[in-house]
């Protein structure tokens, strides 16, 4: 199995508020940093998003890219890459647990392979990055309530 990084934050608020603050891709630009557009391409008979196509503005990884997503339930959601300009994989998931009290515990994973060789060492810290970026983001954003 290919390595990976992962990383968890506790977000004041339950875990459906958190997850559907996660399945809103048409909002993804508001609280991702990296993410400039977000459109699903298609749904699964629930309604949640099965493919989604990012553009991804990182700075140095400037990226278009197609996601398939897999729905555990309703407190896990994993995704794998279908296509990218600039990507070899790109594989992750958010996992929440209910701490009780109006507190969720999410944990990221996140493994990115990129067609530019690059360093492992390098990778674990861009893809560190991504992680604590995006639960940050997450955590300001359904704690804010918007």
């Amino acid at each position: 199995m290919a390595e990976h990084t992962s990383s968890s934050i506790t977000i004041e608020a339950a875990p459906a508020a958190v997850m559907g603050v996660i399945a809103d891709f048409a909002r993804y630009p508001d609280w991702t940093g990296e993410v400039k557009e977000a459109e699903v391409l298609a749904t699964d008979a629930a309604g949640r998003a099965e493919k989604v196509r990012l553009l991804l503005d990182a700075g140095a990884i400037k990226d278009d890219h197609t996601l398939a997503y897999t729905w555990t339930g309703s407190d896990e959601v994993s995704w794998t890459l279908v296509k990218s300009q600039m990507l070899r994989s790109l594989d992750g998931s958010y996992r929440l647990a209910d701490l009780g009290g109006n507190r969720t515990e999410v944990t990221y994973q996140l493994t990115v392979d990129v067609k530019i060789p690059m360093l492992g060492m390098i990778k674990r810290k861009a893809e560190k990055v991504i992680i604590d970026r995006a639960l940050a983001g997450l955590k300001k954003r359904v704690e804010s309530g918007a």
